[in-house]
């Protein structure tokens, strides 16, 4: 596919849930996989699926498929790029969403800029930007933090922190959570955000039980679905 001596490193993105591709995954990004032959990616198994769900062309046994996560070395990084630095394409593929947005995927995109290697990221979901969207919130000025801190009395610091740069910055705030642990959070949330902080709540964003909602943190009581192990995400804002 590259006319260049060195590769291009394309981000592909994937579901955020399970059997939607037909419906959020664009034409575009099933015609470059269904031409990559080497590929990048958070979990083997997963990725073989959804290559063969959105380029059924694709002879899965014939693909060079690479695990990156999150406990690779930078020597496994630097080895997993040296096809593209001899002329290879390679696809980027994380668990969920978009490649290099709260994922190893971006180590990869980093190390490839240092090398020369073109970065082509395609259009995908990601529910980041998605609640941001819905949320009713500043899209004009937002942070996103990734995971809190598991110990309660950690994430509460951190909570209350991000409601003070919240309100400092006029800025829209953004983290997620293990799904397993959303009770928790949502707990957190509830009992010690300001009665008047807008909470959104985002989860199973473009699935069938898909559920965002936003409200002041003293009307949420009583109005929270059981999100035990769904994915979502969780956003705060001062008005």
């Amino acid at each position: 596919m590259s006319t260049s001596a060195k590769g291009t490193l394309f981000l592909i993105p994937t579901v955020l849930a399970e059997d939607t591709a037909q419906q959020v995954i664009c034409q575009q990004v099933a015609e470059v996989t269904a031409q990559l032959k080497y590929f990048l990616v958070e979990n083997a198994r997963t990725a073989r699926r959804y290559i063969k769900s959105i380029a059924p062309s694709q002879t899965i046994e014939e693909l060079q498929i690479t695990v990156i996560d999150k406990n690779s070395s930078d020597a496994e990084l630097t080895a997993a790029l040296k096809p593209l630095l001899a002329g290879q394409d390679a696809g980027v593929i994380s668990e969920a969403g978009c490649p290099g947005v709260a994922d190893p995927g971006a180590e990869l995109a980093r190390l490839a800029h240092q090398h020369g290697v073109k970065v082509v990221p395609l259009v995908g979901p990601s529910a980041i930007l998605m609640g941001l969207m819905a949320s009713g919130f500043n899209g004009q000025s937002f942070a996103f933090h990734g995971y809190l801190p598991i110990e309660k009395r950690d994430r509460i610091g951190a909570l209350k922190n991000l409601e003070k740069e919240m309100a400092l910055k006029d800025q829209t705030q953004i983290f997620m959570e293990t799904p397993y642990r959303n009770r928790q959070m949502i707990e957190d949330l509830l009992q010690n955000l300001n009665k008047d902080t807008k909470l959104c709540i985002a989860a199973n964003i473009t699935g069938p039980t898909e559920f965002i909602k936003t409200l002041r943190v003293a009307d949420w009581k009583g109005k929270v679905p059981d999100l035990h192990k769904q994915p979502a995400v969780f956003l705060i804002y001062k008005r």
